[in-house]
């Protein structure tokens, strides 16, 4: 056992100094194992719970996935401390100087009093911190391992920025219409390559779509896909209620159920 108060309220000091005891030499066997890549996983998995807990606004919840997000954090910041890299206080005064350079209105003289001039103020001054000569250079830096939907978008955006965007949503809904047509050319001639291109197209010509109603791609899908759980949940307990066994029935009396559940509301 190591030496160790346990109390009913802990600080910041008290869960960096656990970390220490977990990778320390005494420590557990499977924390002292791992490294930046072995955990990589964890802490995408920990922010996504994180979000869950906001969609289901449980305050309780999203402490907890909070703290778990936060253990990541300073699993990662231990490690580059144990090999001579940053320690945890480097961390948090990189983001401190970060976020004032970022508010020149709040800790200098600049003047931003409304939240687009802010979000201005705030690209022009990333733009300048990561030495981007160019608005292409802007776009290549979304990070490639975001969602896919999300980070169409927000190259869609980086690229409005440079003034490159439709004038209106029928612009972009007559652009998402030739894509659609060329996804059925790639079809017809049954070209897999080409239709895996036609189908990413019509994905990103979507996405434009959404923005310019300032809607959540990702979002959107995600309650699609909600959506279809739902509806197949109803498609089942009226195909058990009606003896129907959904693995042999066919499309034609499963449309028939998917109909039904669609017009009830599901």
């Amino acid at each position: 056992m190591v030496d160790f108060e346990q109390k009913e309220k802990y600080t910041m000091d008290d869960l960096l100094n656990i970390m220490v005891i977990l990778r320390g030499e005494n420590g557990c066997p499977w924390d002292r194992e791992q490294d930046h890549h072995t955990i990589r996983k964890n802490f995408l998995e920990e922010t996504y719970e994180v979000l869950e807990a906001i969609d289901e606004n449980s305050p309780e919840h999203l402490q907890e996935e909070l703290g778990d997000v936060l253990l990541q954090v300073v699993f990662h910041t231990r490690m580059e401390e144990e090999a001579g890299g940053f320690a945890f206080d480097d961390v948090v005064t990189g983001i401190c100087k970060k976020l004032i350079h970022r508010h020149p209105h709040i800790f200098s003289d600049v003047e931003a009093d409304t939240a687009d001039k802010v979000l201005r103020n705030w690209d022009a001054i990333k733009k300048e911190e990561k030495h981007q000569a160019s608005y292409t250079e802007t776009l290549e830096q979304v990070p490639k391992v975001l969602p896919a939907l999300m980070r169409s978008e927000k190259v869609q955006h980086r690229a409005k920025r440079a003034g490159f965007d439709y004038n209106n949503v029928q612009e972009a809904l007559t652009d998402l219409q030739s894509e659609v047509e060329e996804l059925k050319q790639a079809l017809d001639k049954e070209d897999i390559s080409n239709i895996d291109e036609e189908i990413g197209d019509v994905l990103f010509s979507c996405v434009n779509i959404s923005r310019f109603f300032k809607i959540d791609a990702e979002k959107s899908l995600t309650n699609s896909t909600e959506k279809f759980i739902n509806r197949f949940r109803d498609i089942e307990r009226n195909a058990i209620a009606q003896d129907i066994d959904i693995g042999s029935a066919g499309m034609d009396t499963l449309n028939a159920l998917w109909n039904c559940a669609k017009k009830s509301g599901n």
